[in-house]
């Protein structure tokens, strides 16, 4: 069963502080020129704390982790952010336009039970890079909580959670804001113990799937194996036994996801060649590169190819992946990587970018040869894939819209009532 739970949060303040100016996106998407820009906007961005940067002179005792739990500290102390009084899940809706079309994603945020990988039901899909997990686990360490949630999917036909959540925007949220992209946030607290039972009494028998932000929970896994060795006594109901998460129903259709490009520095000589025998390879004639991404948008197993000259759509024929999993044989991620990076091209530098414009722009500019074109992978793959313990290659989902940092923290003195000692 999910033990997923109601914590104390610590927020910001709104009459403090204009939260539109103090929350930011993952760090792992912000560009540096964002990162500069959102310091700037405000000296209590959250940026400051969850992406803080190396300073000269820094050492063990002084560092960009040091320099964060002294910021926390400090906004505490200032009630620039406050602790909850009453342990609560916390509703986040994001209302956003994407094609055309008016969506919204709404879950909660809780606490849930850290399990071993393939021993419970939390699953990931992807798989992940150590440094992130590195930098990660120096920041829980120092600062003692989550900063950032990771991004987490159920599915619940019944939608009891969802019921609730519906029925909080007849009430005023905590806050809400507009962000640079046209996204409304909006965070109401959800502290009444029969709506609390109801939720946990849904999700307590939900497969939980993570859907960004798995190095986050590798993170928090490894942290918890570290403290219960260090305190192999406790019984396993510690703040760090548990993580922060944003908890969505697949069922309620808010989500979107959108595929992440390949570029790569070369292609091998011959590549035709190589791949002939496994894909049907069409030379387009468009009236602009961009137009590949519209060419294969619906097509199964099919891969978009520009060359700088040259703009190819490449349709797989289903063959030679036959020693992979079904879950995996299939996507478009593990054909591309899988059997023309690894098997057939033997590529390995590749770089990802989500914007298709700029891989056109990466190609001619002549320091990339090749960008590699995909369809979103799906939802249902997503759920195939982790319920197999399997890992999709990665960047191989871009789940959007993105969750803000800062909305909702986790630290564990908090967790479980004001000023509990950790150790």
């Amino acid at each position: 069963m999910a033990d997923v739970r109601p914590f104390h949060a610590v927020l910001f303040e709104p009459h403090h502080v204009n939260i539109a100016d103090v929350v930011a996106p993952p760090y792992d998407v912000v560009s540096e020129g964002e990162r500069q820009r959102l310091y700037d906007r405000d000296s209590h961005n959250i940026l400051h704390v969850d992406f803080g940067k190396d300073l000269p002179g820094d050492n063990d005792s002084f560092n960009k982790y040091t320099r964060a739990r002294y910021l926390l500290n400090e906004w505490l102390s200032s009630g620039i952010l406050i602790s909850t009084d009453r342990p609560a899940f916390y509703a986040y809706q994001l209302d956003y336009q994407i094609g055309g079309k008016d969506k919204t994603l709404r879950g909660i945020m809780a606490l849930v039970k850290i399990e071993e990988f393939g021993r419970g039901n939390v699953h990931p899909h992807e798989a992940t890079h150590s440094k992130p997990k590195t930098d990660r686990l120096n920041l829980i360490k120092t600062c003692g909580g989550n900063i950032s949630p990771i991004f987490a999917l159920y599915k619940s036909p019944e939608k009891k959670t969802g019921r609730i959540l519906c029925d909080l925007k007849k009430q005023q949220p905590y806050f809400q804001f507009i962000d640079d992209d046209g996204i409304r946030h909006s965070l109401w607290i959800i502290d009444s113990e029969r709506d609390i039972e109801i939720i946990q009494n849904e999700l307590s028998d939900k497969a939980i799937f993570i859907a960004d932000g798995h190095h986050r929970y590798e993170t928090a896994l490894e942290y918890k194996r570290e403290m219960s060795q260090k305190y192999p006594h406790v019984d396993g109901s510690e703040p760090y036994d548990y993580v922060m998460m944003f908890l969505a129903n697949m069922a309620d259709g808010g989500l979107t996801i959108l595929p992440t490009h390949r570029v790569i520095k070369a292609l091998p000589e011959g590549w035709r060649e190589r791949l002939k025998d496994y894909f049907e390879i069409s030379r387009l004639r468009l009236r602009r590169p961009l137009d590949i991404v519209k060419r294969i948008h619906g097509k199964e197993h099919t891969i978009g190819l520009y060359t700088g000259s040259e703009v190819f759509m490449l349709k797989y024929l289903g063959k030679d992946l036959s020693d992979l999993h079904p879950a995996l044989r299939y996507l478009d991620v593990t054909i591309l990587h899988s059997l023309i990076f690894d098997k057939l091209c033997g590529i390995r530098d590749v770089l990802y970018e989500m914007n298709p414009e700029k891989v056109i722009h990466m190609v001619n500019s002549g320091e990339y040869q090749a960008g590699f074109f995909l369809n979103p992978t799906k939802i249902e793959e997503v759920e195939i894939v982790a319920l197999s313990s399997l890992r999709m290659p990665p960047k191989s989902t871009y789940f959007y819209p993105k969750l803000k940092t800062g909305i909702v923290m986790n630290l564990f003195e908090y967790s479980f009532g004001k000023k509990v000692s950790v150790p």
